[in-house]
This record gives C-alpha cells, sequence and structure tokens, in this order.
C-alpha cells in the first residue's frame, strides 16, 4: 500500500509559517521547528504590545494637553474638570491634536474650562 504524505496540507501550514517569518534573522527564517517558535513569540508580542500602544498614547496625549493648559494658566486636573463641568464632551485625543496644530483653538477651550469652574 501506497504512503499517504498529505503534501499539500503540510506545505500550506509550512508555508503559512514561513510567509510570517519574513524578515527574521538566521535559521528563525527558514528552519520549521525555530521558525515556528519565533512566529508564536511574535505573535505574543504583538497581541501584548497592541494593548501597550493604547496606554501609550493616552500618556502622550494627558501630556500634551497638561503642557498646553499651563501655558493657558490652568492646571490638567483642573482643564478637565472644567470641561466636564461645562459639558464639552471633546476626547483627549482631540485636544491633544488641537494643543499641537491649532493653539488658538486650545486657548478658546481652556478659557470655557476656566469659566466653568468659576461659576
Amino acid at each position: 500500500m501506497v504512503r499517504v504524505t498529505n503534501a499539500v496540507a503540510s506545505r500550506k501550514r509550512k508555508k503559512r509559517i514561513f510567509k510570517r517569518a519574513k524578515g527574521f534573522v538566521g535559521d528563525r527564517k527558514n528552519h520549521l521547528r525555530l521558525t515556528s517558535d519565533a512566529v508564536m513569540r511574535a505573535m505574543a508580542f504583538n497581541y501584548r504590545h497592541r494593548k501597550h500602544n493604547k496606554r501609550n498614547f493616552r500618556s502622550l496625549w494627558i501630556v500634551r494637553i497638561g503642557i498646553a493648559s499651563k501655558i493657558n494658566g490652568i492646571s490638567y486636573s483642573k482643564m478637565m474638570n472644567g470641561l466636564k463641568k461645562a459639558g464639552c464632551e471633546i476626547n483627549r485625543k482631540m485636544l491633544a491634536d488641537l494643543a499641537v496644530h491649532d493653539p488658538a483653538s486650545f486657548t478658546q477651550i481652556a478659557n470655557t474650562a476656566k469659566m466653568a469652574l468659576a461659576s
């Protein structure tokens, strides 16, 4: 009886792993066992770092808003509290973008926050 190798399916599995290992250095790109370990590790880091990116960007936005609000004479926490009291629903990402690219608009928003805190 002829031995069945299931060549098509196993080649497809190997190609899928090798395709994900494109750009890896040394034996990690062309030896199946090492490649599969490296790819699994890379995918785990990829998943983890997608979560870290969200944290990193939020902290970057907070730093930018804090610096811009200090320039306008209000602290970050008071600015956010004032915006909440004023009913302004602009998020930190948009505030940080305004702080960098349109300081005049950010000044108006800071003044809105100050007015809401004063009343």
